[in-house]
């Protein structure tokens, strides 16, 4: 069992000291009892925001939700955010509590808290208090709701994909009446902002149960990503797959590293596939224009998510050129690095090499070909070979001073590095000048 940092039981131990009650809660103790790592650790107390500030007057505060209750501590340039016992009554948005009402009792404030795994509390001189049998769903690896599911859901709906990223992050199971409550209540999911939405999405994607929650709740995803509608049950019709559309999504995505843009590229790959399925004469199935189209819908989705910029470009990028094949060949390989940049080149190879594990079994030995091209690629940095301009042993000061003006210097430079590429001319400013000059 892992165990708490110093600085957490010492914050811990100050409030007893104090005569206050204090515990640790949350993900932290779920994490202890799991022995998983953990950074973030919550304390919950007797003691009111004023007695919190008073317990640690030595170190700084921060006042950080002090109207309902909670008080950040800095330890150890450590912050952990204090709060006092309390109870929580309406949620006219669907989010946040009207009320906020302090009590002495540990029991009620495990009462508000979402999921029984989430509910117990810890500290080192009474251990765990768990009332509400979290240990237990921990041992049977479940994501159950505390009291009423569908009373959790209704206060706050951001508790539906909470849920689902437990289940995908911990690799649990969800009981049947906390997952029946999911699906009533998923339409709620509607007013929960954006950003909120993607954060979930985010850490939803990295977990390593993410095949199963794709699968087995797409119904309840496709409110926040109506782009993966219509993706089950859609028999792709091609001697290539042995999945429908949502499976094979499904595999992919959990195939390839827990990186959140390379998970959202996994997840929209194909998404344009319904769109755009035909049947030739002999009934095999085609989806002319799907990655053009999957692109599209990704860019779309992610704006509508307000996803950084980062990743949005990163994953529609990908997503646009997935399916075209990279040959074993330096000219072409040279091109896709000048093209995409280092770093999106190798995870195109990592969403292809993907992609590849979604496929019926005899074309899994695709893996050679992407271990090849890595191979090749790395090679070509490795030895500085010019892919990009900055590697061209031209720039624009050297033409400006041959006379080339405004757009014929950047077109100059592109023809000038193809050439390098294609293996035309060498990189030398002597026959990239005499190159340049030719052609102007």
């Amino acid at each position: 069992m892992k165990l708490l940092s110093k600085a957490a039981l010492d914050i811990i131990e100050q409030l007893n000291l104090c005569g206050h009650e204090a515990y640790a809660v949350g993900g932290c103790t779920r994490d202890m009892l799991m022995g998983r790592e953990n950074h973030d650790t919550d304390i919950t107390t007797s003691a009111t925001p004023e007695e919190i500030k008073e317990a640690f007057s030595a170190l700084r505060t921060v006042d950080t939700g002090i109207k309902h209750g909670t008080v950040t501590v800095i330890s150890e340039g450590i912050p952990f955010e204090v709060t006092t016992y309390r109870t929580e009554k309406g949620y006219s948005d669907g989010r946040h509590p009207d009320e906020v009402t302090f009590t002495s009792s540990l029991t009620e404030d495990l009462k508000r808290r979402d999921f029984t795994v989430n509910s117990i509390a810890y500290c080192p001189h009474k251990g765990f208090v768990d009332p509400f049998g979290g240990r237990e769903d921990i041992e049977g690896r479940i994501i159950r709701c505390v009291g009423n599911p569908e009373e959790r859901f209704t206060e706050d709906s951001l508790r539906i994909l909470r849920g689902l990223r437990f289940a995908s992050v911990l690799g649990f199971g969800i009981e049947k009446k906390t997952a029946d409550a999911m699906r009533n209540c998923k339409e709620l999911l509607g007013i929960v902002s954006k950003e909120r939405i993607f954060s979930e999405l985010s850490k939803l994607l990295c977990g390593e149960n993410v095949k199963d929650i794709l699968i087995n709740y797409s119904d309840i995803l496709e409110v926040v990503l109506p782009e993966i509608k219509g993706m089950k049950g859609f028999n792709q019709h091609n001697y290539h797959h042995i999945y429908d559309i949502l499976e094979h999504t499904a595999v992919v995505t959990e195939s390839i590293e827990a990186v959140p843009h390379l998970r959202f590229a996994a997840l929209f790959h194909d998404c344009g596939k319904t769109e755009c399925f035909s049947r030739d004469e002999n009934g095999t199935g085609h989806f002319y224009s799907h990655p053009s189209i999957s692109a599209a819908k990704a860019e779309e989705a992610l704006l509508r998510l307000k996803s950084d910029t980062g990743t949005r470009e990163a994953v529609v990028k990908l997503v646009k050129v997935h399916d075209t094949p990279i040959e074993e060949s330096e000219r072409i390989i040279k091109r896709r690095l000048r093209s995409m940049g280092e770093e999106l080149f190798f995870d195109l190879i990592k969403l292809q090499r993907a992609d590849t594990k979604g496929l019926a079994p005899e074309f899994h030995s695709r893996e050679a070909h992407f271990d090849t091209l890595e191979k090749m690629a790395r090679q070509i940095i490795a030895d500085e070979e010019c892919f990009s301009l900055k590697e061209l042993k031209i720039d624009g000061n050297d033409l400006i001073n041959e006379g080339f003006i405004g757009r014929e210097i950047g077109n100059a430079l592109s023809s000038a590095l193809d050439a390098v590429i294609d293996g035309k001319i060498q990189n030398k400013k002597e026959e990239l000048l005499a190159f340049c000059i030719k052609n102007k």
